[in-house]
């Protein structure tokens, strides 16, 4: 806009000329010429008047051009800075026999404007001298541009109203190539004076969305000699309304002051911006961003943020330098912070039995649909997120901080604290999406958690008992689920103290059964008749074992489960690719109720299960000895089948 004010600048001195010579019939190409030999006078460019110009005397004044052009900077992309269909200038008369030619109203009919600045930073609408000064840092707001225009003495302009209709404004920035346009220009200029206020009302449309433009200007002299001037500004549209009051300085390069963003959607956005946005009903709504800006040079930043978004609200500062690639930092406090509304809906779980022989259970297939991670080397990120509780599905989180580091298409999250389930713990999960296929590696270590509650909330299961720690180190690569799933490779480990495992006493029917193999089957209808029982557990000292990760294959041959009565051990393979379980269990019964103190610590009874099957059906199979009679062979074989079954899932 700036650079519709200095052209105007220097047409107002012949427009006035011309008004003046109109009534003693002055011929119009006289005055034409006048103009356009004034204005190159002036700006050092040259203004073309290529159309039918014509000049009225009544009601008022009126002098119109047509087909006026106004030559770019020589370095500038385009020939002309500013050319328009139109142009007319109304002057009243009485202004005139009082010796003050003033503009009435100045209308611009579909100009087009092109705003620049060349690979130096020299901007195209510095259209009068400049001077040299002191170099200007982001922390002087108040002071000069090192090369700040000059007005000529006692120059001044009083345009009245200035119409703009139809036409657009372009900004190129010569530097990083940005380029930004506006189109459909409705607006309404006062300049009463270069050294009074500058006010703009209208409508502008930018990637064919309407604003609403309300704007202030305290003093357009400051803003064309390079000083710092103010200004409120004001952007109503459908999708977003913006505010800014604050201060401008370095023609523009130095802006700080207060801004308020606030919005009914933002889907509504995204899907202006051509970006795909899938969410919920409740989530992505109404949103609004208020803090202190500042935007020097290429560098935005925000302090004191407090953004909202639906039911949450955020803290923080941030700062974003842009450029062909943009890098964000970013502090934020996310209070608790609930995602639910944010994340897909979970599987539906199987609630019951009943529900379990009614729907057949389906084979897992992992998709093999290509995952496409180039979006993260569109820009650079460090992001640091505190939470005072997070809640995610059923998973529920104390105070945590994460981190999130972007660079060149390589990204690590870090969980840096954790805290959850009574315990706490670290860890990192890195992606490197520089070529396919991509390569992940997580590393997580969780001490003194409490498993039941993170089981039942993380994958429904809330069958073992204690705390302990869980340790992985694992890595993988490829390009979709599936690859994911048959390149996984390291180990996870865990270790469980003082807790149990829900559903069954493993010590009492291991009893039950070594009382069967000596012929005693009282014991049949009691120990082994019952159904899955919630309120039994077999309680252990210490549960540990750990996976190796070979191509999606995890081998386990450690297993370890220490009680009182019963001794277990473990070994087999999980195939996550087949989706496919090998595993053998054996059970050994301690001779005495003397518990782990006592000196007898005899396993000579075993009872070994194979558990084997697809993911879906996972078969469990009893080896009883062969000197056992065949019925109570069949008869332990079937009940010991069921309870390991109901106990492990299958």
């Amino acid at each position: 806009m700036n650079a519709v004010v200095k052209v105007v600048g220097g047409l107002v001195v012949v427009v006035v000329g011309a008004a003046v010579a109109a009534p003693f019939l002055i011929p119009t190409q006289t005055i034409i010429d006048e103009i356009s030999q004034q204005v190159e006078s002036t700006t050092g460019r040259t203004l073309q008047i290529a159309g039918d110009s014509t000049v009225s005397i009544l009601p008022s004044l009126n002098i119109t051009l047509n087909n006026v052009r106004f030559a770019n900077m020589p370095s500038g992309s385009t020939e002309h800075m500013l050319a328009m269909e139109q142009l007319s200038v109304h002057i009243p008369w009485l202004s005139l026999l009082s010796g003050e030619a003033k503009l009435e109203r100045f209308v611009i009919n579909n100009p087009t404007i092109t705003l620049e600045t060349d690979k130096q930073g020299l901007p195209n609408w510095q259209l009068f001298p400049t001077q040299p000064n002191s170099p200007v840092t982001a922390q002087e707001p108040n002071a000069q541009t090192a090369s700040a225009v000059s007005l000529p003495n006692g120059f001044d302009i009083s345009l009245g109203e200035v119409a703009i209709y139809g036409g657009s404004i372009a900004y190129i920035d010569g530097q990083s190539g940005a380029q930004h346009r506006v189109d459909e220009l409705d607006l309404s200029i006062q300049l009463p004076s270069l050294y009074k206020a500058l006010t703009i009302n209208g409508a502008i449309t930018y990637q064919a969305q309407k604003f609403e433009l309300t704007s202030v200007v305290d003093t357009p002299a400051k803003a064309i000699v390079g000083e710092t001037f103010s200004v409120q500004q004001r952007l109503d549209s459908q999708l977003l309304n913006v505010e800014f009051d604050g201060v401008i300085a370095q023609q523009g390069k130095n802006i700080q002051g207060e801004l308020t963003l606030a919005g009914d959607s933002v889907k509504a956005i995204t899907q202006w911006q051509n970006m795909a946005l899938s969410a919920k009903d409740n989530a992505f709504n109404q949103f609004s961003v208020a803090g202190s800006m500042s935007f020097v040079g290429n560098t935005f930043t925000l302090k004191s943020l407090v953004a909202k978004l639906d039911e949450l609200e955020i803290k923080g500062q941030s700062k974003i330098v842009l450029g062909e690639k943009p890098d964000i930092n970013a502090n934020i406090d996310l209070g608790m912070l609930d995602l639910n509304p944010y994340l897909p809906e979970p599987v539906e779980r199987k609630t019951s039995e009943k529900a379990e022989t009614q729907t057949p259970s389906e084979p897992i297939v992992w998709d093999d649909s290509p995952i496409d991670l180039s979006a993260l080397g569109q820009l650079n990120a460090h992001v640091v997120v505190r939470s005072t509780g997070l809640k995610a599905h059923d998973i529920t989180l104390g105070k945590n901080q994460f981190s999130l580091r972007l660079k060149n298409s390589v990204v690590q999250l870090g969980l840096d604290e954790f805290n959850a389930y009574e315990g706490s713990g670290k860890g990192t999960v890195k992606v490197d999406a520089t070529a396919s296929p991509y390569k992940v590696a997580t590393n997580f270590a969780l001490k003194n958690i409490n498993a039941e509650p993170l089981l039942t909330d993380a994958v429904g299961f809330d069958k073992v008992l204690g705390k302990g720690s869980i340790d992985w180190n694992l890595t993988t690569h490829g390009q979709s689920q599936k690859q994911f799933v048959s390149a996984l490779a390291g180990k996870m480990a865990f270790s469980f103290k003082d807790g149990g495992v829900k559903g069954a006493n493993i010590a009492e029917m291991t009893r039950k059964a070594k009382e069967m193999l000596k012929g005693d089957f009282s014991s049949l209808k009691d120990g082994l008749n019952a159904d899955y029982d919630p309120q039994q557990k077999t309680d252990f000292s210490a549960l540990t074992g750990s996976f190796v990760f070979k191509n999606g294959v995890g081998h386990n041959n450690d297993l370890s489960l220490a009680s009182p009565l019963i001794r277990i051990s473990g070994s087999g393979d999980v195939d996550l690719p087949k989706t496919y379980v090998n595993y053998r269990l054996v059970t050994g019964i301690v001779d005495t109720v003397e518990g782990q103190a006592s000196a007898d610590k005899s396993t000579g009874f075993k009872v070994p299960l194979r558990i084997k099957g697809p993911f879906h059906q996972v078969d469990v199979n009893i080896d009883i000895s062969s000197a056992a009679k065949d019925t109570v062979k069949d008869k332990l074989k079937d009940k010991l089948k069921d309870k390991f079954k109901g106990l492990f899932g299958g």
